[in-house]
């Protein structure tokens, strides 16, 4: 069994480090909101009071953070993690994050003699809390294959992605084509209601025709059809639309540097920013079904 320093204990962070503690894993944990980390800390894992203590004399750390640029203060800053871990130390990102600072920390980090991998996930917080959660892996063989082995009591799925960044590649993807998909199921769900379909029906025809998704299986907007969807709490955030507007960006950036046209993406983006505009980036990224019914929500 390891002991895990874990750095972000937001929606994700907290059932994931519920699961590495389920499967006998040691947990220190740090947060910058203490609400965070009360709740973590109600879950078996023990709280400090910076990153300096909790990397101290762990097996290896994990990084769950919003932005390209929060995982870069937490690695690079003074109190961060390449300061004070010992080199033997592996770390890990799970963060959704651009691909020039994914590229930066692998640099960085192979700079100091750290082995580190770049592992997003997919699977929002139901996954996370199932520890069924889809890891995708990218970085050196030997740094993948021993991320793989802490990473098991968190995922369903470990998929290795390849060289260093890939696994950041493989989920800037992944999530532009989730928003796509939801934004299809927005538009999906209101017009076949406007036709006078049942909406459980329509949705039961769905889910095992041509329309299926996992966005229509688990996030599908509209109350009382799906368990999971943030739709039955009144869209309050599994996933905000401030974190959907930052990964579709990601998409967005990722297009133009590759010179690839991401025309649907583009929609769906201008969308997302609507709602983050208006003041609802804090509520679930499946109020996009608000540009189709404006009733909603």
């Amino acid at each position: 069994m390891a002991t895990v320093a874990w750095i972000g204990l937001g929606h994700m962070g907290t059932p994931m480090t519920a699961n590495l503690i389920k499967n006998g894993h040691t947990v220190h944990g740090y947060d910058v909101n203490p609400e965070a980390l009360d709740s973590a800390a109600a879950h078996g894992v023990n709280p400090v009071a910076s990153i300096a203590e909790a990397v101290r004399g762990v097996d290896v750390v994990f990084t769950m953070l919003p932005k390209g640029e929060h995982v870069l203060a937490v690695y690079q800053g003074a109190d961060g993690v390449f300061a004070h871990a010992a080199a033997s130390t592996l770390l890990v990102d799970s963060s959704t994050i651009d691909m020039d600072s994914a590229a930066l920390l692998h640099s960085s980090a192979r700079e100091r003699g750290f082995r580190f991998v770049d592992a997003p996930v997919s699977g929002g917080t139901s996954g996370a809390a199932l520890g069924n959660l889809t890891f995708m892996i990218g970085g050196e063989p030997d740094a993948v294959d021993a991320a793989a082995g802490i990473i098991d009591a968190m995922s369903g799925n470990i998929i290795r992605t390849g060289r260093a960044t890939s696994g950041q590649a493989a989920k800037i993807c992944n999530n532009m084509m989730l928003l796509i998909n939801l934004a299809a199921c927005s538009e999906g769900a209101v017009l076949a209601e406007r036709l006078g379909l049942d909406p459980k029906v329509f949705w039961n025809v769905a889910s095992v025709s041509s329309a299926d998704s996992w966005a229509l299986r688990t996030w599908y907007p509209v109350p009382g059809i799906v368990e999971t969807s943030a739709a039955n709490n009144g869209f309050a955030p599994t996933f905000t639309a401030d974190l959907a507007n930052k990964d579709i960006g990601l998409a967005l950036r990722a297009g133009e540097s590759t010179n690839t046209p991401l025309p649907t993406a583009t929609i769906v983006a201008a969308q997302l920013q609507e709602l983050v505009g208006t003041g609802l980036g804090g509520r679930d990224c499946s109020l996009i079904i608000k540009h189709i019914d404006p009733t909603v929500g």
